[in-house]
């Protein structure tokens, strides 16, 4: 079996060598090289061509940050960032996962250094097998008013990599856009960072949903995490509905979770299910296309991992197929078109 080759970037040798020592004890894992700073990392990918970076946000001379949007741009590869910055509810880590880095774990600290070794190990097996574009590309940004009235709800789930892909998808999004509520799979504090990131950088109004609040034209509304599903309410009005219950397909929130609470509202729905590990979003996806949903996944070749999108094709949950670049004007056009009267034949 071919081993991931694996970079180890970050400033103190002390860390490197405990993040080493960790991850090669792995028989995945081959450790090819290790670098203290940015111009280190540049020639230790020219000279060792890793399959996947760990990456420090501290460092001198240049930021991880800073490096890593350079790296992007310029040769694309997988990265998980692990720093004292990559904690819980940290900016730093949600702009990170926004640049394309694969995920972000926090510096072991006292008492907790064997479950962080082993969240990274199985992060750097999940970037290594996912697929990282070109981040050169600046998105499209709205027109402030679309002057469309919009007939549907916008439903949208995704994991590893769609913090990218939803920040890619609103950028197309007007300030009068559909209602739209997403579930996306990250710890709380994450879910809190990422809306107040996206609410200043596109046109609708992006904030965490609250239970019982009606779901409004201009507003996107993201699943807060912690305790709770985000669910859409029955019929009638549409209003936001916070579940206190266990995870569900692996993950609270869960992706299943928002898209089965909107079955009643069917004919009224586009869902569409992202970039992600799993199959949270397939079963649900699938009910809403049978009950008579649009319902949308992201292609193949667009997904930084192409998981969910793929179980919920093979359960014939996918009425259309998207590349990322087309996902945003797609839902917008699909919204505007009149209610479906029934279920899809097949």
């Amino acid at each position: 079996m071919k081993k991931i080759r694996v970079l180890i970037v970050d400033d103190s040798a002390t860390m490197r060598k405990l993040i080493r020592t960790a991850i090669s004890a792995d028989p995945r894992i081959d450790v090819v090289a290790e670098a203290s700073d940015a111009r280190e990392a540049r020639d230790a990918v020219n000279l060792h061509a890793p399959d996947v970076m760990t990456l420090d946000i501290e460092m001198p001379n240049m930021s991880g940050l800073e490096f890593l949007e350079r790296l992007m741009r310029h040769r694309p590869m997988p990265v998980v960032m692990i720093s004292t910055l990559t904690r819980q509810g940290s900016a730093a880590a949600v702009e990170a996962l926004a640049l394309g880095a694969v995920e972000c774990i926090e510096k072991p600290r006292y008492g907790n250094a064997q479950d962080t070794f082993e969240k990274l190990i199985e992060a750097i097996c999940v970037a290594a097998n996912a697929r990282v574009k070109d981040a050169a590309v600046t998105p499209h940004v709205a027109r402030v008013q679309s002057g469309q009235t919009y007939q549907k709800i916008c439903l949208i789930g995704g994991s590893t990599g769609a913090v990218d892909a939803i920040e890619r998808i609103l950028s197309r999004f007007p300030a009068d856009c559909p209602p739209t509520m997403i579930t996306q799979h990250m710890p709380a504090p994450f879910l809190a960072s990422f809306a107040a990131r996206l609410d200043p950088i596109v046109k609708p109004h992006v904030t965490l949903a609250e239970n019982g609040r009606p779901l409004r034209a201009g507003e996107v509304v993201l699943a807060p995490g912690g305790d709770f599903h985000l669910e859409l309410g029955p019929e009638g009005t549409p209003v936001t509905r916070l579940l206190q219950s266990p995870p569900v397909s692996g993950h609270r929130p869960s992706v299943d979770v928002m898209f089965r609470s909107a079955l009643s509202h069917a004919p009224r729905v586009v869902a569409a299910i992202l970039t992600g590990m799993g199959r949270d979003g397939a079963d649900g996806l699938t009910a809403l296309r049978d009950a008579g949903a649009v319902t949308l996944g992201q292609s193949k070749d667009s997904c930084v991992v192409f998981g969910m999108p793929r179980v919920a094709g093979e359960m014939g949950g996918v009425s259309e197929w998207v590349d990322l670049e087309d996902m945003g004007d797609r839902i917008l056009a699909l919204a505007a078109t009149a209610p479906r009267s029934a279920a899809h034949g097949g």
